[in-house]
């Protein structure tokens, strides 16, 4: 053999090296995803065997609330059933075919569970066969002490290790294989569905902090549950006076489109001691942000806020607490003008 033969073959052999390292990758990830699908689907059958079909036989929960409660969890079960067959099978395409077309459902899924957690606390408080019905059947051994409640996320915890499993398996598939193809449409069709539940998320996070600032204030002068509305901050700055007053220390909660100043209520007021008395509503889109000083590292700093009729002066002692301030307020500021 000829000495020039030698690297062509020492490259082969790098490359064969390669391939089997992918396919020895390949075969760990994809034997872990079917055990986990496995014992996913073993905890959705008990809320599908011991809640929904014993529900829907005995009449206990009028349909239209069983359908709130459960969502499509029927579905996404029949859909794991059926990616563990082919799976089971080494049919890994044909599986994520199928995957992809009921990807939909976990979506639907995440838009109900809010729904569903407040309906199920409402039917426990008001249903009493219905109580009795859920705490006997948690007690049977094969819930190992699980709750329904417990049970109920379990979609959106496996959706998110989906993801993660299929771009293992992506990133150790030759991309010349029509599976590879496969999983790339399975991995886009994943992160879109996982935007979608995120925004989900983050509605309702929103939801849950404009609702906790406006019970914060007194009154209902205040409108701070306003559709298109988006909390981004809040925190104690201290109010610099124009005509050299005392320093006011004040509650500021920062929005995609207003800015609220609010001060404590009097501590012995018999129903709002614990709450904040809105002082203004300052409106983002007619307002200039800028930094007088706190450029350094020096302690505190300064910010400007230039309304038409108004200038406000606000005041920290900490430098982060005054430079996480103007960013937010910079970029609240620059998204209502694009």
């Amino acid at each position: 053999m000829s000495d020039s033969s030698l690297p062509f073959i020492a490259g082969a052999n790098t490359v064969e090296d390669q391939r089997a390292r992918w396919e020895r990758k390949c075969r760990r990830t994809a034997k872990e995803l079917l055990e986990t699908e496995h014992k996913y689907l073993e905890q959705l059958d008990l809320v599908i065997t011991y809640f929904v079909t014993i529900l829907k036989a005995k009449g206990t929960l009028k349909p239209a609330v069983l359908e709130t409660i459960f969502g499509p969890l029927e579905s996404i079960y029949s859909a794991s059933h059926v990616l563990s067959f082919h799976l089971e099978r080494g049919n890994l395409g044909l599986g994520l075919e199928n995957f992809c077309q009921n990807l939909d459902l976990y979506g639907h899924y995440a838009e109900n569970l809010e729904q569903a957690n407040k309906t199920l606390k409402e039917q426990l408080k008001k249903n009493k066969s219905f109580r009795r019905f859920k705490k006997l059947q948690e007690t049977r051994p094969q819930f190992q002490g699980r709750k329904l409640e417990e049970l109920l996320p379990l979609p959106l915890q496996r959706l998110h290790q989906y993801k993660h499993f299929f771009r293992d398996l992506l990133e150790n598939t030759s991309p010349d294989t029509a599976e590879h193809q496969k999983l790339a449409k399975a991995v886009k069709s994943l992160s879109e569905v996982s935007q979608w539940i995120q925004g989900i998320i983050e509605k309702r996070e929103n939801s849950l902090h404009l609702l906790r600032v406006q019970k914060l204030l007194k009154g209902q002068k205040t409108q701070v549950l306003t559709p298109g509305r988006w909390y981004i901050r809040e925190g104690w700055l201290l109010v610099v006076p124009s005509k050299g007053e005392e320093l006011k220390r004040r509650m500021f909660f920062l929005f995609s489109d207003i800015l609220i100043a609010a001060k404590p209520c009097h501590p012995l007021h018999l129903l709002n001691s614990h709450k904040l008395a809105c002082q203004a509503v300052y409106p983002l889109h007619q307002c200039t942000v800028d930094k007088v000083f706190g450029h350094t590292q020096s302690q505190g700093g300064l910010l400007t806020l230039s309304f038409p009729h108004k200038t406000l002066l606000l005041m920290s002692s900490d430098q982060q607490d005054i430079n996480d301030w103007y960013r937010s307020l910079t970029a609240a500021v620059r998204q209502l003008k694009t």
